[in-house]
């Protein structure tokens, strides 16, 4: 089985992650905590709250955690705020060896992801779909369920550990709680979390970002619960002007007996109308029995 197990376990190593990237974060010239050019000072950014917000000319460059599954390891500024949504997006999947006889379409209307910086390396996020709709038909049995609704909230906050204003190597991490507030029959009762450490490296000229991710699910059938492990690369690069193309691998492995390994290869583009909103398109395709076969979206990131 093909899985990528990338080197970080959350919390037990992120402190060598830290120590190793201290060092490589270090300025090669100039005084300590100076940009590299003397007499540039970077500002002393962690004064900033909530309610004493960042300058915008201090503001570090956008860098939304979608559209990818790759979170980015940099949080929003203080006292700012960021929206990141699809305007809308589909899901896909026809029979195959591990669904049985069964096809699914899903559609989803403006799923978002709300920020809010709260210090200078800590944000608040607040997931969740203000309409979802199913419909699944079991060619076995000739039935056809529809389902619609309120599709949850995954509230989340984001603490960056190094290289949020500037460094080689930025980390941060991200637990969150999955909260029971679905509606229509979508989703499950029970509280679900995790943790996802992501990473990325400053290599000019390209958008290198990593992930891990510990996920602590209820099993589809039964009153336990049982543990999944998401890793993931993503990669991008500038095709012309303010147009980038991007490509991610991503991999969930489940503990529940029977579950299947899912893989997935992503792809999109964006577009950065400017310092504070940027478009994207794309989508993720499913290489493995488990995954989904086809997820299309077209969305944004705005930030004010």
């Amino acid at each position: 089985m093909l899985f990528i197990s990338l080197p970080i376990a959350p919390l037990a190593t992120a402190a060598a992650w830290g120590a190793l990237a201290s060092l490589l974060a270090c300025p090669a010239s100039g005084a300590p905590g100076s940009d590299g050019a003397i007499g540039e000072m970077r500002p002393d950014k962690s004064r900033f709250t909530l309610l004493h917000p960042t300058p915008d000319k201090w503001m570090r460059e956008l860098s939304p955690d979608r559209p990818d599954k790759t979170d980015s390891p940099l949080t929003v500024d203080a006292g700012h705020f960021q929206v990141e949504m699809d305007f809308a997006n589909r899901t896909s999947n026809r029979s195959n060896s591990n669904r049985g006889n069964t096809r699914s379409v899903a559609v989803e209307a403006a799923p978002m992801n709300l920020k809010v910086g709260l210090l200078n390396s800590l944000d608040f996020q607040l997931l969740y779909t203000p309409y979802r709709w199913e419909k699944t038909e079991d060619f076995a049995t000739g039935i056809v369920e529809r389902r619609s609704g309120f599709d949850g909230v995954t509230p989340r906050f984001k603490l960056n550990l190094i290289g949020n204003d500037g460094g080689f190597f930025a980390l941060a991490l991200l637990p969150f709680v999955k909260l029971p507030f679905s509606r229509g029959n979508l989703g499950n009762d029970p509280v679900e979390g995790g943790l996802g450490v992501p990473y990325s490296f400053d290599i000019p000229g390209w958008d290198l970002g990593l992930q891990n991710t510990f996920r602590f699910n209820h099993d589809g059938a039964g009153v336990d619960y049982h543990a999944e492990f998401d890793s993931s690369l993503s990669v991008g690069h500038p095709l012309v002007g303010k147009l980038s193309i991007f490509a991610e691998f991503f991999s969930n492995v489940s503990m529940e007996r029977g579950a299947g390994w899912v893989g997935t290869v992503d792809t999109w583009l964006t577009y950065q109308l400017n310092g504070n909103l940027r478009l994207d398109g794309g989508v993720y395709i499913g290489v493995t029995p488990a995954a989904d076969d086809w997820h299309p979206f077209v969305g944004m990131t705005w930030r004010f």
